[in-house]
This record gives structure tokens, sequence and C-alpha cells, in this order.
């Protein structure tokens, strides 16, 4: 059982955070966040620091509380820092490069694959075989990582393929005579 729900959230200096009800806002220097946190869980904040109590017991409310705290502080740190990840292309003639806003990769296929940049993300392309996703929310930044993944994920003969930085891919003996 997770205890995550007992530690306070720091807020740093130049953050606002705005309680509304169960809605969390958080105004920062690199954007505003918001979030609704659930019935079960009880927000309040003082001396600079935000702190999670659960209304109720129960499993619910005692997975919640964790969430909570967590998603908490992955929105003060995303309005303060940002979140980034970092993808690899492997394999011969695999590359990308920038199309305005958008992003345009070659990854085998007889055509090119364009992916426009969704409201808060940035891409950027700092050598061919390298694509960094950054942005404020840490959710939308994995989920848009995992979405240009699963375009081409690596292979496990060849180890071809769209990579996370640093992933290990379980290589696969190829056929014998």
């Amino acid at each position: 059982m997770s205890r995550i729900g007992k530690k306070a959230v720091s807020i740093p200096a130049g953050v606002t955070v705005t309680l509304d009800g169960q809605t969390v806002t958080v105004k920062g220097p690199k954007g505003e966040l918001a979030w609704t946190v659930a019935e079960e869980i009880e927000v309040s904040q003082a001396n600079g620091e935000l702190s999670l109590t659960k209304r109720a017991e129960g499993q619910r409310a005692q997975a919640m509380w964790g969430l909570s705290r967590s998603l908490v502080a992955n929105m003060v740190t995303g309005v303060t820092t940002g979140f980034e990840q970092t993808l690899e292309l492997v394999g011969v003639g695999y590359r990308a490069a920038m199309k305005g806003q958008a992003l345009s990769m070659q990854l085998g296929f007889s055509h090119d694959v364009d992916i426009p940049a969704p409201a808060g993300i940035a891409f950027a392309v700092p050598k061919q075989t390298e694509i960094k996703i950054s942005g404020i929310d840490k959710q939308q930044v994995g989920e848009t990582a995992a979405r240009i993944r699963r375009i081409r994920p690596p292979e496990p003969y060849k180890g071809k393929g769209v990579r996370y930085a640093g992933e290990q891919v379980r290589r696969k003996e190829g056929k014998k005579k």
C-alpha cells in the first residue's frame, strides 16, 4: 500500500495555486494546468505547501490519495520546469525533420509520416535520428511519445524502429541453415 499521499507538495516561488472546490489550478512561468481531485480527497494549502488528506477510509480513497498527490506534484513540476521525452530512430534511412511545427519522419514506408504537434507539445530534432518531445503536461508528453513509437516499434531481429532513449530492445536470433 502506497503512502505517497502523506508527503506535502511544496509550492516554489513564482507558482500560484488556486483551490476552487475540488478543482486545483496551478499557474507558473511555463503555463497553467487544472485538475479536479476525486471527492474522497480534501486539498488544503498552508505555509507554501499543498497537503492532501482522505475524507473516508477504504481502498478507493487510499488509491485516490496517492494518485491525487502525484498528479498535483506533476502539475507543479510541469509549470516550473516542464517534461521532456527523447526518442531514437534506429535503422538505415530512418530520419526525422521538422516541417514548420509538424514532425516529418522517414521510417521505411513508401511515404513520409507527418505528425502535427498537439496543443501544448513542442517537437525538436537535434539530430536526424533523435526526437525530443516537450511540454508541461506529463501525461500528454508521454502519450505523444507512445503514439510516435507505435508507428514503427523496435523489432527484435535487427532492432530497427523508434525507441525511447536508453531503451533496451530484447534481440532474437535469426533462423539458421
